[in-house]
């Protein structure tokens, strides 16, 4: 045999080996399991602490638990949840704030209504469902906030909505829709779902977190969980599906009957006058535009006002929140204290229990727990932040993440060795570098050969 008949068995060889691989994303013959992630909304730290809740006692005992998780700041639900499945913190994903509002045309929307706006949403960053998607993979989001609009034109590859007036507690709707969630996993093969629900954090608004009726909700919580592990099992999909449960933020008590209530209309030297745009009572954050030429005016009305308001110019808010850097932060921002919410012309605030305090507060944490295949058993993690459970999801679904402020490094001794260790030998060589690796050694042994 020729040198030279030698060569071009080699690169047939070798053009044989990457032809099945060719035009196809590397990480699309990598096996992955697929995933659930699940948030139940307002979900304390501590809520498991004052009520039996075998199933995820169960769930901590068979996976992994963490002490506590630490929300972005600002605490409120649609910011939080953007985080998780960004992996960036509220400043640099942009969602500020559950409500869309627009400073010039002084327009607000609430929650519901803000759901669906897609440039709230669509503003630069792309969740975890378009780039699963993007890379080969087919996802669900079942009432997650963000789920139900597009982003760069794409949108999720089947999502359900939630109504303006929907009913957050029927526990018969909970199951359903974790049949449906099954469903779209073994019928329609998607391999991420993101699934929302929004308790105990409506009964926690209204009761108060210390209630009987915040103990009786979480108990629910829990039956569902059991239903939802028992169903995974149902489904066949026990040792093929990681499943994370978690939250966006925890809640607390109101002290609405303080003799120091937050009222914006009782400050002696501040008027609305001044004010071109304001976003008030929303719970415990506020922001205000000031007219042209009134900022310092407003500012040294406000910045002493009140021990329990804390009154920023925006350059000035502390950097350690990550949210006042965004074109959509007004140049006055402010927060009150644990147990205080912001009144503006009137006091309209009338819930028992409220979040979008400082997520340094004990209150404010809440839970993270896992288990499935690649997570390791009986395992309980240190506290960490939110931010970083995105790179854990893409890792899990072997898909390379955006740029985000998370790091993977965080959580990555809650895999078992086989889940942190990457990809399988047969699946690096189904198509990958060490294919071509493989390629140039048997051309090497070859080549010795032929001389």
């Amino acid at each position: 045999m020729t040198r030279s008949a030698a060569l071009l068995a080699v690169l047939a060889g070798l053009a044989a080996l990457l032809a099945p691989a060719a035009g196809v994303p590397v990480r699309q013959q990598r096996p992955h399991h697929k995933l659930l992630l699940v948030s139940f909304d307002g979900f304390r730290w501590d809520y498991d602490q004052d009520v039996h809740t075998p199933n995820l006692d169960a769930m901590a005992l068979e996976g992994v638990k963490a002490r506590y998780m630490t929300p972005a700041f600002v605490t409120m639900t649609s910011p939080c949840h953007f985080t998780l499945v960004t992996g960036k913190y509220i400043e640099n994903h942009g969602v500020v704030h559950n409500m869309y509002y627009n400073t010039t045309s002084k327009v607000k929307l609430p929650y519901h209504a803000t759901l669906g706006i897609e440039r709230w949403w669509d503003n630069g960053s792309v969740p975890i469902w378009i780039t699963a998607q993007r890379q080969g993979l087919k996802t669900g989001s079942f009432f997650y906030p963000g789920g139900n609009v597009t982003y760069q034109g794409t949108a999720v590859t089947l999502s359900r909505k939630e109504g303006a007036l929907h009913n957050y507690k029927n526990e018969k709707e909970w199951r359903s829709n974790i049949d449906t969630v099954m469903r779209w996993f073994t019928e329609e093969g998607l391999d991420l779902v993101t699934l929302y629900f929004g308790e105990p954090d409506s009964t926690g608004h209204k009761y108060g977190p210390e209630s009987q009726q915040r103990k009786q909700m979480v108990e629910q919580v829990d039956r569902t969980v059991g239903y939802l592990r028992e169903s995974i099992r149902h489904s066949g999909l026990d040792g093929s599906l990681n499943l994370i449960i978690t939250s966006d933020h925890g809640m607390s008590t109101v002290h609405k009957k303080a003799g120091d209530l937050v009222e914006f209309h009782k400050f002696p030297n501040f008027t609305f006058q001044d004010i071109e745009f304001q976003l008030l009572d929303y719970g415990p954050n506020g922001m205000l535009l000031p007219k042209a030429g009134k900022l310092e005016k407003v500012y040294e009305a406000l910045k002493d006002a009140h021990p329990k308001l804390h009154v920023y110019k925006k350059e000035a808010f502390p950097k350690s929140f990550h949210y006042a850097n965004n074109p959509r932060i007004t140049p006055l921002l402010m927060y009150s204290d644990p147990g205080y919410v912001i009144h503006g012309r009137l006091n309209v605030q009338f819930n028992n229990g409220e979040h979008g305090f400082d997520n340094g507060v004990m209150d404010m944490k809440t839970i993270f727990r896992a288990v499935g295949p690649s997570f390791r058993r009986g395992l309980e993690v240190e506290p960490f932040e939110s931010v970083h459970v995105y790179e854990l999801l893409c890792k899990l679904l072997g898909i390379v993440p955006e740029a985000n402020d998370g790091n993977l490094s965080t959580l990555l001794p809650m895999l078992t060795p086989r889940a942190d260790s990457g990809v399988p030998r047969s699946a690096l060589l189904a198509g990958g570098c060490p294919t071509l690796v493989t390629g140039l050694l048997g051309a090497a042994i070859l080549l010795a050969k032929v001389e």
